[in-house]
């Protein structure tokens, strides 16, 4: 049923190609609706596009999941479902080991153009990264704040309340929540609110726009202050293939579009979490602050984990404490990236 929906979306979309041999039309697809923070990003990166090609570049966007799944976007980009689409290497079934693992080397990049920045220095120093990009053309690297704990019933206010709660965490936190006792699991975002209304996981480790954006105020209660660090990822990519058949000049307008969506990005996310802020307060959610000593022990913990996954990299042939390396060097001070000479 998913494919004959694909396959058909894909012919109506075809036959709707502009007559003007001089237009260029893309497809966008992404997961997410409309009107999501995402989505508002993608949509200024679009108006930015046709304008600054004068009207030649025109990009048609399928929204809600309709062409692209999460696990699998990379493969159907490359095998030219949509031209252009949102990707999420952290969910991707296989492939992408490096990918999942560097977004937990990114201690100390606590804003979203710090994150970016690590992850160019990543990516210069090791060159695995483009191995698992191969066949895609980046066109966005996404960071964010920093995320805490929300949780539906048992109010967590140090690390020893995460006992026992089963959470849904990013895999670069799988081993840190275990540690601490607690009982994480991976699966993408939107199956969350889903598994946090039935009971089946007992909070989720994400930002506070999600109290509004993904709705959590809904169905949580509380919310642990715990400074959770965070890295980029390639977000935004494109076929290789379709890029490769561009003109030169599309080429360099969707180069030049790519600072402007990564700074959209920047933009919506930081204005979707006061959004949920105020969401979060409208429904009453409790806001508890991590003490200096919880966040100095989690940092420790993470970081202690993060070299521990780089090294198990070993296993697929990938030198990881190379690149945990390359990534702790960039990290200069609070904030401060810097990439080594010799990246």
């Amino acid at each position: 049923m998913r494919l004959f929906a694909t396959l058909l979306l894909l012919l109506l979309a075809a036959c709707a190609r502009p007559a003007d041999p001089d237009v260029t039309e893309l497809t966008y697809a992404s997961p997410y609706t409309p009107g999501h923070p995402f989505s508002k990003a993608d949509q200024e990166w679009m108006a930015f596009i046709e304008k600054r090609s004068n009207g030649r570049i025109r990009i048609k966007p399928v929204w809600s999941g309709a062409l692209l799944s999460s696990d699998m976007s990379m493969e159907e980009l490359r095998h030219g479902v949509a031209d252009i689409g949102l990707i999420t290497p952290i969910y991707v079934r296989g492939g992408t080991h490096l990918l999942r693992i560097q977004t937990g080397f990114y201690q100390g990049a606590d804003s979203v153009e710090s994150q970016v920045a690590l992850y160019d220095c990543i990516v210069r120093a090791n060159p695995q990264v483009a191995k698992e990009l191969a066949g895609l053309k980046v066109l966005a690297v996404q960071g964010g704040t920093l995320p805490g704990l929300i949780t539906t019933n048992r109010q967590v206010r140090n690390l020893a309340d995460m006992k026992g709660l089963r959470i849904r965490a990013p895999t670069e936190l799988l081993s840190v929540l275990d540690s601490l006792g607690a009982d994480p699991v991976n699966m993408p975002m939107g199956e969350v609110y889903s598994a946090m209304a039935k009971g089946v996981i007992d909070g989720v480790i994400a930002r506070e726009d999600t109290f509004k954006s993904l709705h959590f105020a809904e169905i949580s209660k509380h919310f642990y202050q715990i400074a959770v660090p965070r890295g980029a990822y390639p977000a935004r990519a494109m076929s290789e293939r379709r890029w490769n058949a561009l003109s030169e000049v599309d080429r360099q307008i969707l180069t030049e579009g790519i600072a402007v969506w990564e700074a959209a990005l920047a933009r919506q996310v930081r204005a979707a979490v006061e959004k949920g802020k105020a969401e979060a307060v409208a429904a009453k959610i409790s806001f508890s602050p991590a003490s200096a000593r919880d966040q100095h022990r989690f940092d420790a913990t993470y970081l202690r984990d993060s070299e521990a996954n780089a090294r198990a990299l070993a296993t697929f042939g990938i030198d990881g404490e190379a690149a945990f390396r390359s990534a702790r060097a960039a990290v200069k001070g609070r904030d401060q990236i810097t990439c080594g000479s010799g990246t």
